[in-house]
This record gives C-alpha cells, structure tokens and sequence, in this order.
C-alpha cells in the first residue's frame, strides 16, 4: 500500500507561488492516480487537481489557469505547482493516491497573506 508524505507548503503573499510535493513510499506508484483536495477553515474539503496514470488532468475551475499538476514515476512524486496565489487558497492542501481506494496525505498549510 502506499505511503505519502507532502511537503511545499507555507506562507506565500499574494501573486507569489508555491510548489507541493508528495512522495509516494510503498506500492506501485505508477499505477496510481493522483490528486490535490484542500480545506480551509469551516468549508468542505475540494478538489484542486487530478492527474491519471496515463497523466491526463483535471483541474477544479478556481485552479484553472493558474495550477499545474504534474509527476514523476522515477522519483513516486506528484506536484502541485501554484502561480498567482489568492488569499482565498488559504487552505490545508491533502494529496491522495486512488486506484481500487484512496489514500490520503497527512496535510500541508498553504497561507496566503500580505
């Protein structure tokens, strides 16, 4: 099964960027899709960014544009590249990885504060 640990968080102003990363341990990661859900406090937790193994995309419509998800089998990390950060992305940032179930990140705070 496999492991993820996030990184890439942090307190950014706004326009500025940030990249998330999230380092798959344990299975095939490969054989995985990925993806970017965030919460921020006393909203539901959403969709940011999906990418299949076959590294097809989806992006929620707040992320269009400015967000770019991507991964790199060779090193079992996915990122999430983030450009032109709104104080309205202030959120914890959950990585997951889904195959037959999902499993989830441990978190990483994204501030975004002038």
């Amino acid at each position: 099964q496999v492991q993820l640990v996030e990184s890439g968080g942090g307190l950014v102003q706004p326009g500025g960027s940030l990249r998330l990363s999230c380092a798959a341990s344990g299975s095939i990661f490969s054989r995985y899709a990925m993806g970017w859900y965030r919460q921020a406090p006393g909203k539901q937790r959403e969709l940011v960014a999906h990418i299949t193994n076959d590294d097809r995309t989806v992006y929620a419509d707040s992320a269009k544009g400015r967000f770019t998800i991507s991964r790199d089998n060779a090193k079992n990390t996915a990122y999430l590249q983030m450009n032109s950060l709104k104080p309205e992305d202030t959120a914890t940032y959950y990585c997951y990885a889904r195959q037959l179930t999902t499993i989830w990140g441990q978190g990483t705070q994204v501030t975004v504060s002038s």
